[in-house]
C-alpha cells in the first residue's frame, strides 16, 4: 500500500476544518494557508478520493441552500489550492479538480448558468496545469472546459467573464500538443486579442497588462507570418504590460514578463546577436532578483535554465568560461527539476544541459560527448513521439549531433532517422487551414538542418543512395503535393483514386474534429489519424513514391542510357554532386573542401550585389565571373565523372545555384557545358518533379497563346511573335494595350499547346509570390494616395506597379494548362527564384507554370536584351518544328545566336523576311554599322545564356 495514504477519516476530519476556515475566512488565503502548512502530509492524491467520495454522498442529501453554500465554499477552497506553492503541486491539482467537480453536481448549467460556467472555467485552469496523465490529453480537456464555458459566459451577458475565459483558452492553445501547431497558435492571438476588445487598460489595468504578456508569448512562438516581424509585436507587447506591471507593485508579474521578455530577445534576429543576447541576459538576472528558490523554486529553476541557454549562446566574453557559466546555471536548475515533480521542465533542462555540454571547450572531448549523450537521452523518456513530437525532435536532433561528433556515425543515423520520419508525420497533420503551404514551408525550414545532417551521415556510411533520397524528401516538397493531388486523376487507377481520396476526406474530417477540439476521445482519434495517414501513404508510394516515400532506384529505372543527371546540394560545409544514369546502380557523388564552399557563397554574395547594384558592371564581368563559378564548382573534376556514352544532361540545382546559368559555365577556353551535351542540358528542381513531367504525354503543339508587348516599349517582341505564330495551326495573340488582365482573366488556356510572354517580367526578391508578368495599364502615371503593399508594389526603377493588373505568381497557380506542351516567358528575371528559405521550395513563376500544368517551361535568370531574345527566340521555335524537345531546341538556339556573325544574321533575316518597320530597321544597323562581317555581336553569355529549360 502507498504510504502517503492516510486514515481516511483523519483527512475528512482535515478537509471538514479547511472548508469550515474558507467559508468564516471569506477566503482569506493567509488564514487558509496557515491551516494548510501545518498540514502538509494530509494534502495527498488520497486527500482528492476522499473530498469527492464525501461530497458526492453529502451534497444531494442537504437542503438545496446548504448544497450551495457548501458547494461554493468547495469552488473557493479548490482555487486556494490550486494556487498553494506549497506541498506536492501535482496532489494540490487532483484535489482542486474533485472539489470543482463535485461542486458542478449542484451549480448546474440549467440552474445556475453562470455559476456553473465558473466552474467549468476553473476546471480548464486546472487541467491545463495538471501535472498527472498525459500532457496532451489534459490541454485536450482544458479546451473542452473553456468552449464549455463560452457557451453561456457570452460577452453580451457577463463580458469580464467572456473576456477572461477567452483569456484562458488562447493560454491552452498557445500550450497545444495536439492539431497543427500553427493553427492553434492563431486561435490563441485571436483568443487574446478578442479579451483585449473587453479588458481594456483604462478599466482593468492588471488583467489587460496580462493580457498583453500573453499575446506577446504567442507572438514569440507564432509560426505563420515573418519571425522578426513577429519578436518586434512580441517585444512590444512585453513592454507595453511592463508599464503595468512594475517590480514596486507586481514584483511577480513584472519578474514573469522579464523573463519572457528576455525569451523573446533571445529568440531576435532583427537586431545585433550579440546585443539582444545580452539584454536577454540582463532580464533574466532581473526576474531572478525577484524569483528565489525559497518563494518560487519553479520560477527560480526556469530562469536558472533560461540563463543557461543565453550563456550558452552567449557572443561577448570568451566562449568556454560561457559555456561553463552555462552549466552551472543548468545543473542548478536541475535541484529543482525533478522527472518525477516537473517531468516536461526537467527533460527540457537535460536537453539544453546535453547541448552545451556537446560544445564544451573544456574538459575531455569525449567525456563531454558521452556526458551529452546521457543528458539527452534522459529527456528523451519524457520528450516521446507520441506526447511531445516537436519537442522529440529537437532532443534527437542534438543527439544526432552529439553521435555524429563522437564519430557514432551508425547511431547518428538512427537518430536523425527517426527525426525525420516525425517530421514527416507532422507535415501530414497540416492540412487545416488557408496557410497550409506556408506552414507546411515554415516546418521545412526550420528542420531542414535535420536533413543536411543526415545526407552527412548517409555518406559516412557510405550510404550513396540514402543520402540522395533524404536529398529528395528536403525537396520541393509543396510544388510535388500539389502537382500530385492536382492530377491524381491521370496519375493513378480509378480504383486507387477512390481510394485515396476516400482516405483523404476521413482525414480531413478527423483532423477538423481534433483541431476544434470537439471529439471526445481526442486520444483515440490522434491514434486513428495516424493510422489513415499510413495507409494513405503506403498506398500511394506503391504506385508512385514521392515526398518521404521517395525511391532512387524507381526514378533510375526510367532514364535512358544516354541521358546523366547531375544533383547540386549545398550541405553544411560543403557542397555534393550526385552523378547517376539508369546504369548506375547507385549515385557516384563528388564532395567538396569546406574551402571550396566558402569561396562558392563569397561568389554568390558579389554576384547578387552587383546584379542588383551595378548591371552595367554585371553585364561586362559575367563572362569571367562564370569562368571563376565553373573553377569554385570543379566543373571539370564533375564531367569526368559522366559516363562518356551520356549525350543529355538533367541539372538539378540547389538554393541560391538555381540562379545561375551553369548550362553556360565554360569547361575549356573554347567549350561551354551545354557543347558537350548533343541532347541538350535541362534543368528540373528535383527527381520527383522529373518524375511527375515524365507522365505528361502531350502529343500535339498547334495551338498558340501569346501575349504581345503589353506596355507598348519593346519593339522587338512584336517582330518575335509575329513570326512565331506563323508556326503554329491556330493562334491567339493579345497586342500591346489588349492585353490587360482582364482579357487574360477571360481566356481560356485549355486549349491551349504554347503559351507565350513576350513583356516585361520582375521578380520580388523579398515577396516571391509578388512577382509579375506586367500587363497592359499595370504601371500607375501616378503614385497611389494610399500604400496597399498587397495591391502596389514600386520597382528599383521608381515605377509602381498595379499588382491587381499583373499576371502574379498567385494568379498563375490559380490557371489551368493542362494541353500545355510549352510556356515561354520571353521577359525579364522570370526564372528567378526565392533562394533564401532553406526549405528549396522552388518559388518563383516558373513553378506557376508548371503547377498550373505546362510540361516545359522557358524562363529567363536576368534582365534580358530584347533584341538578341527576339532572335533568339524566333531560332528556338524553328528548333522546335524541327522536331526537337525543348531543352536541346533551346541550347542549339542559344549556340547559334552565340556563334552568329554579322554577315550570317542579315542573311538569316532576309531568308525570314522579319517584319522591320524602317525605324526599326534604322536602329538595328545603327546597332551593327562598325562591326565587320565575321564579328559576333551576341557572343557575350548575357545575350545567350540568360534562358534555360525546365521540365520535360
Amino acid at each position: 500500500m502507498n504510504k502517503q495514504i492516510q486514515n481516511p477519516n483523519s483527512q475528512l476530519d482535515f478537509l471538514l476544518q479547511v472548508l469550515r476556515t474558507t467559508h468564516y475566512s471569506n477566503n482569506n488565503p493567509k488564514v487558509v494557508y496557515s491551516l494548510l502548512q501545518d498540514n502538509l502530509d494530509l494534502l495527498n492524491d488520497n486527500c482528492a478520493s476522499v473530498l469527492h467520495n464525501w461530497a458526492t454522498t453529502t451534497l444531494p442529501s442537504i437542503v438545496p441552500e446548504q448544497a450551495q453554500n457548501l458547494a461554493a465554499d468547495i469552488v473557493n477552497f479548490s482555487i486556494l489550492i490550486r494556487k498553494l506553492p506549497l506541498g506536492n503541486q501535482a496532489s494540490n491539482m487532483e484535489i482542486a479538480i474533485a472539489g470543482y467537480e463535485v461542486a458542478a453536481m449542484v451549480f448546474t448549467k440549467e440552474a445556475f448558468p453562470q455559476e456553473w460556467a465558473s466552474v467549468q472555467n476553473n476546471l480548464g485552469i486546472a487541467y491545463r496545469n495538471r501535472i498527472r496523465g498525459e500532457k496532451a490529453e489534459n490541454l485536450e480537456k482544458a479546451i473542452g472546459y473553456y468552449l464549455a464555458a463560452l457557451r453561456v459566459c457570452t460577452r453580451e451577458l457577463y463580458p469580464d467573464d467572456w473576456s477572461m475565459t477567452q483569456q484562458n483558452l488562447g493560454i491552452v492553445y498557445r500550450n497545444r500538443i495536439r492539431g497543427e501547431q500553427a493553427e492553434n497558435l492563431e486561435a490563441a492571438i485571436h483568443c487574446f486579442q478578442a479579451a483585449l476588445e473587453v479588458c481594456t487598460r483604462q478599466a482593468f489595468p492588471q488583467d489587460w497588462a496580462m493580457t498583453q504578456h500573453n499575446l506577446g508569448i504567442a507572438y514569440s512562438s507564432r509560426i505563420r507570418g515573418k519571425k522578426s516581424e513577429n519578436l518586434e509585436t512580441a517585444i512590444r507587447c512585453f513592454q507595453t504590460a511592463l508599464e503595468v506591471r512594475t517590480r514596486e507593485v507586481n514584483s511577480q508579474e513584472w519578474a514573469m514578463t522579464q523573463n519572457n521578455l528576455g525569451i523573446a530577445y533571445y529568440e531576435r534576429t532583427e537586431e545585433e546577436k550579440a546585443e539582444n543576447l545580452e539584454a536577454a541576459i540582463r532580464c533574466f538576472h532581473a526576474a531572478l532578483a525577484v524569483y528565489t528558490r525559497e518563494a518560487s523554486p519553479h520560477q527560480w529553476a526556469m530562469l536558472h535554465n533560461n540563463l543557461g541557454n543565453g550563456y550558452s549562446n552567449r557572443i561577448c566574453g570568451e566562449k568556454a568560461e560561457n559555456l561553463e557559466i552555462a552549466i552551472r546555471h543548468l545543473k542548478a536548475a536541475l535541484e529543482v527539476r525533478t522527472r518525477e515533480v516537473n517531468s516536461q521542465e526537467w527533460a527540457t533542462t537535460q536537453n539544453n544541459l546535453g547541448d552545451t555540454y556537446r560544445r564544451r571547450i573544456k574538459g575531455e572531448k569525449l567525456e563531454n560527448l558521452e556526458i551529452a549523450i546521457r543528458h539527452l537521452k534522459a529527456a528523451l523518456e519524457v520528450r516521446t513521439r507520441e506526447a511531445f513530437p516537436i519537442l522529440y525532435v529537437e532532443a534527437q536532433f542534438n543527439l544526432g549531433l552529439a553521435y555524429q561528433d563522437a564519430g557514432q556515425f551508425s547511431d547518428a543515423y538512427n537518430v536523425f532517422a527517426a527525426a525525420i520520419d516525425t517530421l514527416e508525420s507532422l507535415r501530414g497533420e497540416i492540412v487545416f487551414g488557408s496557410a497550409r503551404e506556408e506552414d507546411k514551408q515554415k516546418l521545412a525550414e526550420k528542420w531542414n538542418k535535420v536533413y543536411e545532417l543526415a545526407v552527412e551521415v548517409c555518406l559516412e556510411l557510405e550510404k550513396p543512395t540514402k543520402a540522395i533520397e533524404y536529398v529528395e524528401r528536403s525537396k520541393t516538397r509543396n510544388l510535388v503535393e500539389l502537382i500530385l493531388n492536382r492530377d491524381l486523376q491521370a496519375i493513378f487507377p480509378r480504383e486507387i483514386v477512390r481510394q485515396l481520396e476516400q482516405l483523404q476526406e476521413e482525414i480531413s474530417t478527423s483532423q477538423r474534429q481534433l483541431q476544434a477540439a470537439t471529439a471526445k476521445a481526442s486520444t483515440a482519434l490522434t491514434q486513428h489519424l495516424s493510422q489513415l495517414r499510413q495507409q494513405r501513404n503506403e498506398l500511394q508510394n506503391k504506385y508512385l513514391p514521392l515526398g518521404s516515400g521517395f525511391q532512387f532506384d524507381q526514378l533510375r529505372v526510367t532514364l535512358d542510357q544516354r541521358t546523366a543527371i547531375v544533383e547540386l546540394y549545398v550541405a553544411i560545409n560543403k557542397f555534393l554532386v550526385f552523378i547517376f544514369t539508369g546504369q548506375t546502380q547507385q549515385p557516384i557523388v563528388w564532395q567538396s573542401e569546406p574551402k571550396d564552399l566558402k569561396q562558392l557563397m563569397y561568389w554568390v554574395a558579389g554576384y547578387m550585389g552587383v546584379y542588383y547594384e551595378k548591371k552595367a558592371h554585371w553585364q561586362r564581368r559575367l563572362s569571367t565571373r562564370l569562368h571563376l563559378l565553373a573553377k569554385i564548382l570543379h566543373l571539370e573534376e564533375i564531367i569526368q565523372l559522366i559516363p562518356d556514352r551520356c549525350e543529355r544532361l538533367i541539372l538539378i540545382p540547389h538554393q541560391y545555384l538555381h540562379l545561375f546559368p551553369l548550362h553556360a559555365l565554360p569547361v575549356t577556353e573554347k567549350s561551354r557545358l551545354l557543347d558537350l551535351f548533343p541532347q541538350g542540358v535541362s534543368y528540373v528542381p528535383s527527381c520527383q518533379l522529373l518524375q511527375l513531367a515524365q507522365r505528361k504525354k502531350l502529343p500535339h503543339f498547334t495551338s498558340f497563346f501569346a501575349v504581345q508587348n503589353p506596355t507598348k516599349d519593346l519593339d522587338y517582341t512584336n517582330i518575335e511573335v509575329e513570326i512565331i505564330q506563323r508556326y503554329f495551326d491556330t493562334t491567339n495573340v493579345l497586342k500591346e494595350e489588349m492585353a490587360t488582365r482582364e482579357t487574360v482573366d477571360d481566356i481560356s488556356f485549355t486549349a491551349a499547346h504554347c503559351t507565350h510572354f513576350s513583356c516585361h517580367g520582375y521578380f520580388h526578391p523579398n515577396q516571391p509570390r509578388q512577382s509579375s508578368l506586367i500587363l497592359a495599364d499595370a504601371y500607375l502615371d501616378t503614385a497611389p494616395t494610399e500604400t496597399n503593399p498587397e495591391q502596389y508594389l514600386t520597382l528599383p526603377d521608381g515605377k509602381v506597379l498595379d499588382l491587381d493588373k499583373c499576371l502574379t505568381l498567385e494568379k498563375i497557380f490559380t490557371l489551368s494548362l493542362d494541353q500545355c506542351r510549352l510556356v515561354t516567358l520571353s521577359a525579364c528575371e522570370t526564372g528567378l527564384i526565392d533562394f533564401r528559405n532553406t526549405s528549396d521550395e522552388y518559388i518563383g513563376l516558373p513553378s506557376g507554370f508548371v503547377y498550373a500544368g505546362a510540361a516545359s517551361v522557358v524562363s529567363s535568370l536576368w534582365t534580358v536584351n530584347d533584341l538578341s531574345t527576339a532572335f533568339l527566340m524566333i531560332q528556338f521555335y524553328q528548333n522546335l518544328q524541327k522536331g526537337l524537345v525543348v531543352g536541346l531546341a533551346l541550347n542549339q538556339a542559344q549556340l547559334w545566336l552565340r556563334d552568329l556573325t554579322k554577315g550570317d544574321l542579315e542573311t538569316w533575316i532576309e531568308e525570314n523576311q522579319l517584319p522591320l518597320k524602317p525605324a526599326i530597321r534604322m536602329n538595328l544597323r545603327r546597332r551593327l554599322y562598325k562591326l565587320e562581317d565575321d564579328a559576333k555581336p551576341f557572343q557575350s553569355p548575357f545575350y545567350w545564356a540568360g534562358f534555360c529549360a525546365i521540365g520535360q
